[in-house]
């Protein structure tokens, strides 16, 4: 495998301001990919997210930084014309697309917890599922006829948690079905892909550490361990990098398609493809939850999970 095994190859990260998403951008640049960046949050305007910190244009930098060529090309995922618009331009200006990367969100501020659905805000409620499932909707079936123009395209369905951790209810009714029906997604496009080449996995980090979720908790990367004092978990959390590192050995398998259809975990993917966190480890948060399910009233030793 050569230093740069996926030049050449033209990828779009559709949600990839923060987070995970930026962080598979990069990695996915870092293999030496063309990547087209999307999201809402620009240099002059931020989304209803409200972070002003991280744009679409700072990723494509760090893109390229990292050995690819990264575009920017800001984007509202529920509006037909604009993804149209963005499928357009890649094919005029590269006439190909390999692999898409389905990352929109953006709904953790409607997130209530702990709340029944009959008293939940109803409005709230569908436009998580307008920003997490019609979004990637949108998305695919706007790009699809781009990418399975040439046989071997790939479609990652980012969500959190996977078919076997989402078996049990999720922390809000919407919630649940948002990040449930990106796992569905996956199955079925793998099915419908067969014929032309082509297949689709979905993928899951573990406990995140995302720029949202340390501001959330009042911590930084640097002292990100004082978090284990808030929430035990900690101790297994992943920076994004992490499923960007695993993502990114996956698109260049030759043999990805014995994923297909199937939920894999940012964990997962590192035992498969020895790949690490920043900091040298291999943390598997949902390996761990399934021990913790499965010795309830316990406290299961963490060692061995990262």
């Amino acid at each position: 495998m050569t230093d740069k095994p996926f030049a050449g190859k033209i990828a779009l990260v559709a949600g990839a301001t923060r987070g995970a998403g930026r962080a598979i951008a990069v990695e996915l640049g870092a293999v030496g990919a063309t990547v087209y960046v999307t999201g809402r949050t620009t240099r002059e305007s931020a989304s209803e997210v409200g972070r002003h910190t991280e744009t679409i244009e700072e990723t494509a930098e760090l893109v390229t930084r990292a050995g690819g060529e990264g575009i920017a090309v800001p984007t509202d995922h529920l509006q037909v014309e604009r993804v149209q618009a963005l499928v357009d331009r890649i094919d005029r200006e590269q006439g190909r697309l390999d692999v898409l990367v389905n990352d929109v969100w953006g709904g953790n501020k409607f997130l209530d917890f702990g709340t029944p659905v009959w008293e939940l805000d109803l409005e709230r409620g569908l436009r998580m599922l307008d920003l997490g499932v019609k979004t990637h909707l949108i998305t695919s079936s706007v790009a699809l006829p781009l990418l399975v123009r040439r046989p071997g395209g790939l479609v990652v369905e980012v969500t959190d948690g996977t078919a076997e951790s989402n078996r049990t209810p999720r922390e809000n009714f919407y919630y649940d079905l948002a990040k449930n029906a990106p796992i569905r997604m996956a199955y079925l496009l793998a099915e419908e892909l067969k014929s032309v080449g082509g297949t689709a996995v979905a993928v899951t980090p573990g406990f995140l550490r995302s720029e949202e979720m340390l501001d959330g908790f009042g911590i930084t990367e640097e002292n990100w361990r004082d978090g284990i004092k808030i929430h035990r978990h900690f101790a297994l959390s992943e920076t994004p990098a992490y499923v960007g590192r695993g993502v990114a050995a996956l698109v260049v398998d030759p043999e990805r398609e014995r994923w297909a259809g199937q939920s894999l975990s940012s964990g997962q993917l590192a035992k498969e493809y020895g790949v690490t966190d920043v900091d040298g480890s291999s943390p598997d948060m949902w390996a761990y939850l399934a021990a913790e399910a499965a010795a309830p009233g316990t406290e299961v030793p963490m060692d061995g999970y990262r």
